[in-house]
This record gives C-alpha cells, sequence and structure tokens, in this order.
C-alpha cells in the first residue's frame, strides 16, 4: 500500500513540476514594466496576455491533485513573478463574467434604482456562486464524517495489538481504513477550502463592482451623507469581511453534526459518562459566549477608532504641503499619535480577551476530559485503554467546534453588519433620469432649452438653488454667465448637465456635452491618456489641441513630455497646466457643445488670452459654448450674456443692450474696473523709486535663457535623455525574493529587545511535556481490558491526570498572555517609528508616492501586524514544538518509524522551498494590486461629474473590473497555490502514519505495550495535520512578515533636515525688516532632473510688496517652495534679514513666513480648528481676522459660530479662509514679513 501510494504521490509531484517547466518555455515574453502601479490599465491587452488560468481547462486528475497550479509555482521558482506571469482568471471566476448573473438576479427580484435589501442582496450573492457553494458543502459534510474514523478506529486497534482478532488480516484492513479515512478527510478538505475562497473572491469582485458603478451614479444630495472615506470603506473592509465569510458559512449545520458525532463515539465507549461531556462541553461554549462577545466589543471599537484615524491619516496626507509650509505636520502627526492612543487602549484590551480565548480553546479539551473521566470513576464505569484514546482523540476533534462557534457567531454579525452598510449605500438615491430630454444630435437647431426650470440641490429645502430659468441656446452661440460668488453660476452649468434635481419645468439638450470643471479634475497616469481621456489617438488633431491649449512650451520643459505620469490629484503639476489639461481634454472630443466653469482663473493674464482666442474663439467658433466668467474682458466677444443673482438669471442679451438695461451688470463691469484702477494707483511712487537689484547678466530675453540652457543641456547629453527613473510616481517598490533574516530579527526583538521570547518558548515546551504527559498517564495507568488489573487507584488516576492537565493549561495561560504582551508592544513601537519617519519626510516623497500606497500601510498592514503577526509568529514555533513531541512519541513505540519518517520531512522540506518563492511573490503582488482598485475608485468618486459629462462611465467600469481582476488573480493563484502543497504535505504525512500502522501491526504480539502504541496511533491521526501546520505556519508567516517588510521600508525614509537646531536658533523678532536676499540660486527637484531656478540673484526689500511674475512653468511656485525649504538649494543661498536660511531649522524658519497656498485646504473639524490649528490665538483675534476677510457675519449666522463644522463651507469660501489663517498670523503677532500670497 504504501509502495503504490508513495509511486502515486513522485507521479503528481513530477508529473506537475515537468507540465509547469513546459508552461514556461512556451510563454512569449512579457513586458514586465507595469502601469498597475499608477492607478491605470492598459486597454488593449489585460496583463498577462492571452494566458488564462489552467484550471479553465484542467482534467479531474489535475483538479484533484491541484496540479494545475505547477505552472506558475514552477515559473515563481526560476524567477521573481511579475502580474503579467500570473495567468487571467477564468470567465466563470472574473468579474466581468460573474457581475451580469448577480446584477440580472437582482433585477430579477425587483431591486431596480433603490430598492435593494439584505435578503435580496443575499440572494443574488448565492445565485452568483450556487455550485461552489454547493460543492463547499459537501466537501465539508466529507470531511467532518472522515474526521472521526480514526477516534472510532483506535479502540479496536488497540484490543488487535493485544490479541483479540476477529478474522484474518484484520489488522490489514484497519491500516486500509485508517488510510482510506485519511485520504478522504485530505482531498475533502484541501478541496473545500479552496472552493470557498474561490467564492470568497467572486464576492469581493461582484461587491466592488456594484458599489463602484453605484458611486458612479450617485446623486450629490446622496454624496453628502457619504465621505468619500466612507465609500471607500465598503470595498476595503465591507466587501472584504463578506468574502472572508466564505470560510464560517457551512460552519452553523458543520458544529451541531460534529457534536452530535462525537457525543455518539463517546456513548459507545463510555456509556452515561458521555451525559457528562455533554455538559462540559456545553459549559465551555457558554463560557466561550462571553468571551467571544467581549472580542466582538472590542474588534468593533477598535475598527471605529481605527476609522477615525484613517480618516484623518487620509485627510492630512492630501494636504500634507500646507503642513509643511506652516509647519504644523508635528501637531498634526500628535493628533494622529492621539487617535493612535484611544485604538491603542481598545487594542489592548482585544489582545487580553484574544488570550483568554486562546486558554480557553487549548484548556476545553482537558476541561471535557477530566470532566467526563471523573463521571466515569463516579459512575463505575470501567476505563480501558483503548476506550480512553479513543475519547481522547474524540474531545480533540471537538476541540474545534467549542473554539470556533463563538467565532462563526461573531463573524455571522459582522458580515450582517457589512452587508446592512453595503445594502443601505446601494438604496441610495442616483441621479435622476428624467432631468435632461436628450435629443439625438442634429435633430434640432436649439442645443439646449430650459423653460420655467425649478432646480434644487437640497429637495427637502424650501428655497430652489435655481429658480424660474427660461433659457434657449441655438446651435454655434457662445454664452456667457457673469455674476457675484454665490449667485448660481455653476449651479446652472450643473443643471444642464443634469446634476441638479429637478423641481420642475422642462430641460433639453441636443447633441454631446464636454465639461471643464472650476475646480480641475485630473487622473493619475500620462498627460497624454488625461486628453485622449479614452479615445483614439489622431495624431493631427491632438498636435493642433496642444497648440491651441498652450501646452507645447509646458511639454518641452518635462522630461518626458506628454509621457510624463501626473502623481495623485496632478500634483506634480501647477494649476494653470492642471487646467489647460482639462480644456485639452475637453476640445479633444469633438463634442457639440463645451461648458466651462471659470476656466482662465487659474492662468496668467496671457495665457487667458490666448485661450480665448485660440479656443473659444477659434477652434470651438462652430460650436455651442456656455463660459462662467468673472473676466469682464471676455464677454464682449458673447452672444449672449446671462447675468445671475440669487439663482435667476436677472439679465439676459448682448454686451451692450445689458449694460444699458440694469444696474446689476453695470455694478459688475464697474467693480471690476473700479479694482483695476486701484491696484494701478496703490503706491505708484513708492514702487518706482524701490530697487529690487539683479544681476546684469540674468536679465534679458526669457526664451534667449531657455534656449542657451537648453542648447548647454543637449551638448552635455541631458537634454531629455533621462533614465526612466525620472518618473515623478514610479511603480510601488516591493522586495523580492527571500524575506532578509533582518525583518524577522527587528520584529521579535522590538519589544523590550526580545527578552519575552525565551519565556514564551519555555511556556510552550511545557505545555507540550505536561499535556503528553497526562495522555500518558491515562494510557500506562488504565488496564487494556476489563481481565487486566489497574496499574493505580482511581483517585490516584484521576488526582495526577488533573494535576498534569492543570498544569499544561496554566502553561498556556502564560504563553498566550506574554505573545499579547509582545506582540501589542512590536506594533505599537512599528506604528510610532513608521509614522514619525512618514511626517519628517520631504515633500518629494508624498508628490511622488500616491496616498494609497501609504495608507494600505497604515490600514491594512497596520492591521496585520496589530491583529495576525503576534498569532502567527507563535503559531509556527508551537507548532514546530508540537511536531517535536509527535516525533517522540511516535518513536518511544517504534523508532523504526524514522526510516520513513527522515525522508518524507526532506521531501516535505523541498516541497515547502520550491512553493515558497512563488507564493511570496504572489502575496507581495496581492499588496501591489490592491492600491490601485482604491486609488482610481477614489479618483472616480471626485471626478464623477467629469466623468458623467463624457459619458465615459462605460470605460472607466470596465478599466474598474480589469483592476479588480488584477487584485484577484494573485489572491486566486495563492488559494491554488497553499493547497497545492498542502495535498502534498497530507499525502506525505499519511504515507508515514500508514507505514507506522504496518509496522504496529506487523510486530509480534507482546514486544510493545498495545496501549502506548494507541497512544502514538492516537497522535499519529494528527501527524498529517499537524506537519501540514507546521509548513503552512512557516509558508503564511512569510506571506504575512511582508507587511512588517512594507512598514520597515517606510521607517528608512530619508528624512527633511532638523525642525529645530539648538546651536543656531534666530532670535524670537526675526525676521524684523524682512530683507530678502537671493544669491546664485539654483534649484531642481531631484538629482536626476534639470534645473528649474538656474542661477536666479536679487533682493527683495523688506517691508515692501514685491509681485513675481511669469508664465506658467516659469518657476514662480519654485521660488516660494525655495523660500519655506520645501526645495533645497542646489546651489546659491537664500538670506533672510542676515541669517541664511539654510543654517536654520525647518521649523523656526517656516514658523516665522506666512503663506497663502495656490490651492485652498479646509480640514475636518471646527471654523476654529481651522483657523488656529496650534491653539494658540484667543476668539477675539480670529474674529477680527474673520472680519478684515469679510467672513465674520457669515460665520455669526451659523448656528455653533466659530465651532460650527467647517466642511460645511461652500468651496467659494475656502481661499478667504486661507487669507483669515495667514491674517491671523501676520497682522496679530508680527510674523509673516515675508509673507507670499
Amino acid at each position: 500500500m504504501s509502495f503504490i501510494t508513495g509511486l502515486f504521490l513522485c507521479y503528481v509531484g513530477f508529473f506537475g513540476k515537468n507540465e509547469g517547466e513546459n508552461t514556461l518555455l512556451e510563454e512569449p515574453l512579457l513586458n514586465g514594466n507595469s502601469s498597475l502601479g499608477n492607478g491605470e490599465v492598459e486597454s488593449s491587452k489585460p496583463k498577462g496576455g492571452d494566458n488564462v488560468t489552467p484550471y479553465s481547462n484542467a482534467g479531474i486528475f489535475s483538479i484533484l491533485t491541484f496540479s494545475w497550479m505547477s505552472s506558475v509555482i514552477a515559473v515563481g521558482n526560476k524567477k521573481t513573478l511579475d502580474l503579467e506571469d500570473v495567468p487571467q482568471l477564468d470567465s466563470s471566476d472574473s468579474v466581468a463574467g460573474v457581475y451580469p448573473i448577480f446584477r440580472n438576479k437582482l433585477e430579477s427580484d425587483g431591486c431596480v434604482g433603490n430598492r435593494v435589501t439584505v435578503l435580496k442582496l443575499v440572494k443574488a450573492l448565492i445565485f452568483s456562486a450556487w455550485k461552489e457553494i454547493l460543492w463547499t458543502g459537501i466537501f465539508a459534510l466529507l470531511y467532518t464524517l472522515s474526521s472521526y474514523v480514526g477516534p472510532i478506529l483506535i479502540n479496536t486497534f488497540v484490543q488487535y495489538l493485544n490479541g483479540r482478532r476477529e478474522f484474518k488480516n484484520e489488522g490489514y484492513v484497519l491500516v486500509s481504513e485508517f488510510f482510506l479515512a485519511k485520504l478522504v478527510k485530505c482531498l475533502s478538505q484541501r478541496h473545500w477550502f479552496f472552493r470557498a475562497k474561490q467564492v470568497g473572491i467572486r464576492a469581493r469582485a461582484v461587491l466592488n463592482a456594484i458599489i463602484y458603478n453605484k458611486g458612479l451614479t450617485l446623486s450629490c444630495q446622496s454624496k453628502q451623507g457619504q465621505t468619500s472615506g466612507e465609500i471607500i470603506n465598503f470595498i476595503t473592509v465591507d466587501a472584504e469581511r463578506i468574502g472572508d465569510f466564505t470560510w464560517y458559512m457551512h460552519d452553523p449545520w458543520k458544529v451541531i453534526l460534529q457534536v452530535v458525532l462525537a457525543l455518539l463515539i463517546l456513548y459507545k465507549n463510555l456509556g452515561l459518562a458521555s451525559v457528562a461531556s455533554l455538559v462540559a462541553t456545553i459549559i465551555v461554549m457558554l463560557a466561550n459566549y462571553p468571551l467571544g462577545r467581549m472580542e466582538e466589543k472590542f474588534q468593533d471599537k477598535l475598527m471605529e477608532s481605527k476609522d477615525k484615524r484613517m480618516k484623518s491619516t487620509s485627510e492630512v496626507l492630501r494636504n500634507m504641503r500646507i503642513l509643511k509650509l506652516q509647519g504644523w505636520e508635528m501637531k498634526f502627526l500628535s493628533k494622529i499619535i492621539d487617535l493612535r492612543t484611544v485604538e491603542e487602549g481598545w487594542l489592548k484590551k482585544y489582545v487580553c480577551a484574544w488570550a483568554m480565548s486562546t486558554f480557553v480553546f487549548w484548556g476545553a479539551p482537558t476541561f471535557v476530559s477530566v470532566t467526563t473521566f471523573g463521571a466515569c470513576m463516579l459512575l463505575g464505569i470501567p476505563l480501558e485503554s483503548g476506550k480512553i484514546l479513543s475519547a481522547l482523540a474524540t474531545f480533540r476533534i471537538l476541540q474545534e467546534p467549542i473554539y470556533n462557534l463563538p467565532d462563526t457567531i461573531s463573524m455571522i454579525v459582522q458580515t450582517k453588519v457589512s452587508l446592512d452598510r453595503i445594502a443601505l449605500f446601494l438604496s441610495l438615491d442616483d441621479l435622476q433620469p428624467d432631468v435632461i430630454e436628450r435629443l439625438p444630435t442634429g435633430s434640432s437647431y436649439t442645443t439646449i432649452e430650459i423653460v420655467d426650470g425649478n432646480f434644487s440641490w437640497d429637495l427637502s429645502s424650501s428655497n430652489p438653488t435655481l429658480k424660474d430659468i427660461n433659457l434657449k441656446v441655438c446651435h454655434g452661440m457662445r454664452v456667457a454667465v457673469c455674476g457675484t460668488v454665490g449667485s448660481g453660476k455653476s449651479s446652472l452649468l450643473s443643471c444642464i448637465l443634469g446634476e441638479v434635481p429637478k423641481l420642475s419645468g422642462t430641460l433639453r439638450v441636443c447633441g454631446s456635452m464636454a465639461y471643464v470643471p472650476q475646480k480641475p479634475w485630473i487622473q493619475s497616469g500620462k498627460i497624454e491618456e488625461n486628453i485622449l481621456f479614452g479615445n483614439q489617438m489622431d495624431r493631427e488633431r491632438y498636435e493642433w489641441v496642444l497648440e491651441a491649449c498652450s501646452l507645447k512650451k509646458d511639454l518641452e520643459i518635462l522630461s518626458f513630455g506628454d509621457q510624463t505620469v501626473i502623481g495623485e490629484r496632478g500634483i506634480n503639476l501647477s494649476g494653470g497646466q492642471k487646467q489647460r489639461i482639462q480644456i485639452a481634454r475637453a476640445l479633444y472630443q469633438g463634442s457639440d457643445i463645451y461648458l466651462f466653469d471659470d476656466p482662465f482663473s487659474a492662468v496668467d493674464a496671457h495665457t487667458g488670452s490666448h485661450l480665448f482666442k485660440e479656443v473659444l474663439l477659434g477652434h470651438l467658433s462652430s460650436k455651442t459654448v456656455i463660459y462662467v466668467t468673472h473676466q469682464v474682458e471676455f464677454l464682449t466677444a458673447a452672444d449672449l450674456i446671462l447675468v445671475m443673482k440669487d439663482g435667476r438669471i436677472i439679465q439676459a442679451g448682448k454686451y451692450n443692450d445689458i449694460l444699458n438695461s440694469g444696474t446689476d451688470f453695470m455694478e459688475l463691469v464697474g467693480a471690476h474696473s473700479k479694482a483695476l484702477s486701484a491696484l494701478d494707483s496703490v503706491e505708484a511712487g513708492s514702487v518706482s523709486e524701490t530697487c529690487i537689484s539683479t544681476e546684469d547678466h540674468h536679465v534679458g530675453s526669457t526664451d534667449e535663457v531657455m534656449k542657451k540652457e537648453e542648447m548647454k543641456e543637449v551638448q552635455n547629453g541631458k537634454g531629455g535623455d533621462v533614465a526612466p527613473k525620472g518618473q515623478l510616481v514610479q511603480e510601488e517598490e516591493r522586495e523580492k525574493g527571500r524575506v532578509g533574516f533582518s525583518v524577522y530579527w527587528n520584529y521579535i526583538t522590538a519589544a523590550y529587545g526580545g527578552a519575552l521570547v525565551p519565556f514564551i518558548l519555555l511556556a510552550q515546551i511545557f505545555f507540550q511535556i505536561l499535556q503528553i504527559g497526562s495522555n500518558y498517564w491515562m494510557a500506562w495507568a488504565t488496564p487494556v481490558s476489563e481481565d487486566v488489573k489497574p496499574a493505580v487507584g482511581g483517585i490516584t488516576l484521576i488526582i495526577v491526570y488533573v494535576a498534569l492537565a492543570v498544569g499544561s493549561s496554566f502553561c498556556i495561560l502564560a504563553r498566550a498572555s506574554l505573545l499579547a504582551t509582545a506582540g501589542y508592544k512590536t506594533s505599537t513601537l512599528l506604528f510610532h517609528k513608521m509614522h514619525l519617519a512618514i511626517f519628517r519626510a520631504p515633500m518629494s516623497f508624498f508628490d511622488s508616492t500616491p496616498s494609497g500606497r501609504v495608507l494600505n500601510r497604515a490600514s491594512t498592514d497596520q492591521s496585520e501586524v496589530d491583529l495576525h503577526i503576534p498569532s502567527q509568529v507563535g503559531a509556527f514555533a508551537f507548532s514546530k514544538i508540537q511536531l517535536l513531541g509527535i516525533i517522540a512519541v511516535m518513536s518511544q513505540v517504534a523508532w523504526q518509524v524514522f526510516i520513513v519518517f527522515i525522508p518524507v520531512i526532506a521531501v516535505c522540506i523541498w516541497y515547502q522551498q520550491y512553493y515558497i518563492p512563488a507564493a511570496r511573490e504572489l502575496s507581495r503582488l496581492v499588496g501591489v494590486c490592491k492600491a490601485p482598485v482604491i486609488q482610481h475608485f477614489a479618483e472616480t468618486i471626485s471626478g464623477a461629474t467629469t466623468i458623467r459629462s463624457f459619458d465615459q462611465e462605460s470605460r472607466f467600469r470596465d478599466t474598474n473590473m480589469k483592476l479588480i481582476d488584477g487584485y484577484c488573480r494573485p489572491k486566486f493563484n495563492i488559494a491554488g497555490a497553499m493547497k497545492w502543497l498542502c495535498f502534498r504535505l497530507d499525502m506525505l504525512s499519511a504515507i508515514t502514519f500508514a507505514f507506522c500502522l504496518v509496522f504496529l501491526i506487523s510486530i509480534p504480539e507482546g514486544v510493545i505495550d498495545p496501549a502506548i502504541a494507541g497512544l502514538a496511533v492516537t497522535y499519529g491521526l494528527n501527524l498529517n495535520k499537524l506537519q501540514a501546520w507546521v509548513i503552512w505556519n512557516l509558508s503564511n508567516l512569510e506571506n504575512k512578515i511582508i507587511s512588517v517588510e512594507r512598514i520597515l521600508q517606510y521607517t528608512c525614509i530619508p528624512s527633511e533636515p532638523p525642525l529645530v537646531i539648538e546651536e543656531n536658533r534666530p532670535e524670537h523678532s526675526w525676521p524684523s525688516h524682512g530683507e530678502v536676499d537671493i544669491r546664485d540660486l539654483q534649484v531642481r527637484y531631484a538629482p536626476h532632473m534639470p534645473l528649474v531656478l538656474k542661477g536666479l540673484t536679487c533682493t527683495f526689500p523688506g517691508g515692501l510688496k514685491t509681485g513675481i511674475v511669469g508664465r506658467t512653468g516659469s518657476g514662480k511656485s519654485t521660488l516660494i517652495q525655495t523660500l519655506f525649504r520645501i526645495v533645497d538649494p542646489a546651489a546659491g543661498q537664500i538670506v533672510i534679514d542676515g541669517i541664511n536660511i539654510s543654517s536654520i531649522g525647518l521649523h523656526d524658519l517656516r514658523s516665522r513666513l506666512s503663506i497663502i497656498p495656490q490651492d485652498p485646504t479646509m480640514f475636518e473639524g471646527t471654523v476654529r480648528s481651522n483657523l488656529d490649528p496650534l491653539e494658540e490665538y484667543p476668539d477675539e483675534k480670529i474674529w477680527e481676522a474673520l472680519d478684515k476677510c469679510q467672513l465674520g457675519d457669515e460665520v455669526r449666522r451659523k448656528e455653533g459660530k466659530l465651532d460650527s463644522a467647517g466642511l460645511l463651507i461652500p468651496f467659494f469660501e475656502w481661499l478667504n479662509y486661507s487669507l483669515v489663517i495667514s491674517f491671523i498670523i501676520f497682522f496679530f503677532f508680527g510674523h509673516g514679513h515675508c509673507s507670499h500670497i
């Protein structure tokens, strides 16, 4: 039997290996340059080529033995796996194949619009994978039944060894039964787990898809009740939790079946004492219930506190530039540390509850066995070694349902909460589909018509946003919309787009639309991709779009031209560049109707005039154009001017007509003229007399200077020839190859220098010795049969057993407590080290690192370190100690078992080493592929209006599906690879167990003690499980430890210069005059990038207002950033009031300067916390600053005054609040002599 099985296993292993090698040779060489790190997916061909997973075409033998995974594991063993090496999912597992089934089931159940219920959602999820769910149920049933074959047969086997034989060859029949049960258990368990993982992947995929699609159609009113972070949580937390529930979905009925089977076996062996077993089992389950509830409560609180921390962290990362400029980063770090402190409080309670649960888990079999054997003594039921060993094996199996029941209940509750949250989100109102009556393109000369239109963002409000709108725009007209701030101009454009809910009236639109919003929305990716926006490249059209939008000079400056990768939210572009890319995107679409929401406010006057002339008057002369503007000079060219006030169109007509027909338009024009004349007259005399010195050789034509510099770079071999690493945003860095020993060492020595580790190991060793000793005592001290005299009395038997059992339980309690303490301390230290490194990182780090990567480490990886890695590290060490214990027991009975055991262990290690390279890289790919899904979703939510206006929803849905599949592919293959390994290890351990049994039945009667041989068999029943557990723990530990590796990566980020240099601190009054002396200043953003400021020398006199002008990209913002040392000079220096700013600490510099940033920033919280984050100023001075910025009355009208929510402030007031922050510092505390606006 062993020989045949060995041949079978060798065939499986080596056949699979050869299959993998052939596949590798047949695969084409693929380009390893992945763009997934940038959140984009190449539309032409999904990564991984056309290579679909072999699972889809595998035969029955390949499926049973998981040999279809051999090809991927073979590739991973020869090279570092990239996403291109991971096969595509089968259509039945890809989101494109599963989602239509899921959606159709929802629709057939009447879930149209906002009528999704939890029950219908669950039905649709089950329907989308009902075959796999049915298979998992069958496999779970087979696994449960086969698990109890061993305990049933042990007593018979012991009696056989004692000489009681009922028929010829009974021993070989028993061995065959043991082996067959092992085989069924192995196959059913592995396929149950794999299919459960498969169902989980499908559930996550369809939920991600439906949540994403809902986010695209969500109405603005619904969005107001959901922050983007909360919506993203539906994908990152709730969908993941529902996917994980597939492991638990059969547990409710399986627990009942396991307990019933166990009680039947106990009743057969011990009679009425089995009632005591039932009572003890119920008591343990009841004891687990409050612990489970406590764990659930602590975990809920832990998640709530984590959500708050992540919300704050996300906000800080979005606004890190303003925090650095104001010198506030350490204050905000302390806020995050405070939030983490609350989280750590719940974490500490959770790990303590976990330690108690661990104690109950390992102590449960001991308690049940003590109770049962005590009942046997009281009832006078004779104890025989065979029956005791059968009972002990049964108790060990009972351990699983006892422990899992509260876990299952907790998971059901958590999954129900997640389903409720998702169902509630899916039930939110979508945009009204009937707002716009769309007419076929070219069917009407009137492109936009609104008749008696009333629209409101808030349907519950009695005051509509837009009232009595009557508008008719014919084909080819240019319509200008003007009015004071808050008059409804942007709302009018949103209304035409169908974004504003309609109360009454008619809105007709004829033709396709393109929209340029007031706040630029730029996708992460290449500039070219942002302009094409899903359309095919037409080079001639593309070139004239670049020319019309004045982008060619900008692209020449950029090292990679239009192939430059834009950072998150266009962070490496100026405001003007982002706006012009938006205009280029709209222009390239070739739409019929163009809507511009104040597009010229972010560009300089020259560029604005060029854009207006080339785009609106030139290329769009035959198109319908509606543009919002505050610039009067652009109104004269309009065919129709709409003047808005309080949501109404109060004047309409041509420029000259309405100029004389009412006062409102005259007031707007008059205010504009008055502001210009005031600027012309302010301090004209003093400015003309002021000398701002510059070096003669730097004065001249900007174009000449640029040409000279470009020629110089070309001569030096630098012109445009920059290595690929010159891109601002790189693919996410991931380690390759084996996880270094230093990662493990850093982890285990982080807490108390590793002082607790020896005590944890000692506690486990003592537990193992005492547990084996207690079982050995029961086997040795009880008779094999009724006619044999017991070695000791009944009282002695129980007292010694209880003493050993209690001692082992206390060892477990000590081990669990020490492990929880060490894990908690380690996670706390790693968190603080990583966050300090992130907050002290230079701004270039945040410019080149999408926030999703940082958030992934601060959330997913930190959660792994908090909750899972301590138990995983412990489980690996403990399983090795347990395995050594089993080997010791089995070798005492028959040392000959080492003949098989040693080579089997060697083969197991070889398999593990062969498997781990692929598994390790697949785990890393999961981490790398998750961030693009989150980032793409976040970008879609923020740009949903733009996406809808260009009618690009289907393209974005397709991209999301490709990203989801990209994330699911490594997860699917990890599941397959794990089962590939576990199946082979199970087969090897089954061979070892079968050899041991054959050896025992071959020994002549009386050579060995049957009871001790039975004890060896009892432990041998768990041999395959434990052997696989050791290897699985080792593999899983290496996969999990990657989270520590990723966190340690971010603890080594290069830091900014010191915040404070004690020996060189400026006086408190510095800068008292404010003179800025710039000497031969040269600045570049990175060592490999060209100079942005090239030898600038000038002096800004103190106390005067100095204006800095220049074309977009000329270096204005760079100069400001250099003054704040966001970028340090490559050469030269800046001296303020006699102090070289590079010689003092960053905090001393930045706290003495003030800035009003280009992009207005608001933090979640109150008006007060936004204006005074450091809590330094009294209310009177805050009110005074608000009044100076004409915001005092607005804040007084709010119910909470200074304590009212800052997020309720409309977008158009943000910049004013930025002014207030600067004025508070400038006017009241004497700082800000070098304020830059």
